[in-house]
């Protein structure tokens, strides 16, 4: 088990270095042979976890099989259509992660949803400006669902013994704490995407936009599923 374990951080390392590199480099080609295969590696891990109980584990394998169909369609292309289908796979990601949570006992709290909502609601009303789309459109339920997620996974009660400053519950060696982190690193890197395609027009900045959204994506779906799959 010990060796399986290896093979697969070398494997993600080796998918998710693969993915930024292309990404400071404009290598299309070697990002759709690289981000595709890093959440399979995940999807493995939680099938041979011994921390998800029989239901948990069909909702993270579900989910990240979304979100591998998520990277497919965004891999492809900036289009609309791509960018709409991709933002569907990974709503119905977030709906499963949400699920998975509330399973658990994570519940809105007065100190987690009001900041988040706010900002769901802020970047809703930048993209419906100057005029809605379709894109908008999907783009803000999406939105709504990420926040959902990020407000459920910041709930103390997922991991009981934790620190929590300012709301938040702080990182530790208690991988259940990284389920808040991974979320709120989520929704920096969506942030990202969305500032990257409404607001900016310096190639130089995009490709350094591009380098952090990935690298932030990568890093907090390592992050939510070692929390999720932490045993209590």
């Amino acid at each position: 088990m010990k060796a399986l374990k290896i093979a697969e951080r070398v494997l993600f390392a080796s998918a998710a270095i693969g993915t930024v590199y292309s990404a400071r480099t404009g290598n299309r080609k070697l990002r759709l042979a690289t981000k595709p295969a890093a959440v399979p590696v995940l999807a493995a891990r939680v099938a041979r976890s011994r921390g998800l109980a029989p239901g948990e584990k069909g909702l993270l394998v579900t989910a990240l099989i979304a979100a591998g169909a998520g990277d497919h369609f965004m891999g492809r292309s900036d289009e609309d259509g791509q960018l709409i289908r991709g933002a569907t796979s990974f709503g119905v990601m977030q709906v499963l992660y949400s699920a998975l949570l509330w399973r658990r006992g994570a519940r809105p709290r007065a100190a987690t949803a009001p900041p988040r909502l706010a900002a769901w609601a802020a970047a809703a009303v930048a993209m419906a400006l100057p005029k809605p789309s379709p894109v908008s459109s999907v783009l803000s339920v999406y939105g709504g669902l990420l926040s959902t997620t990020s407000t459920l996974a910041a709930d103390p009660v997922l991991a009981p013994k934790a620190k929590v400053s300012g709301g938040m519950v702080v990182p530790s060696g208690d991988r259940r704490t990284w389920i808040a982190a991974g979320a709120l690193l989520f929704s920096a890197s969506d942030l990202a995407i969305l500032i990257r395609r409404d607001f900016v027009t310096s190639e130089r900045v995009r490709a350094n936009l591009e380098t952090f959204v990935l690298t932030s994506y990568l890093a907090s779906q390592w992050l939510l599923v070692e929390g999720m799959t932490a045993e209590s």
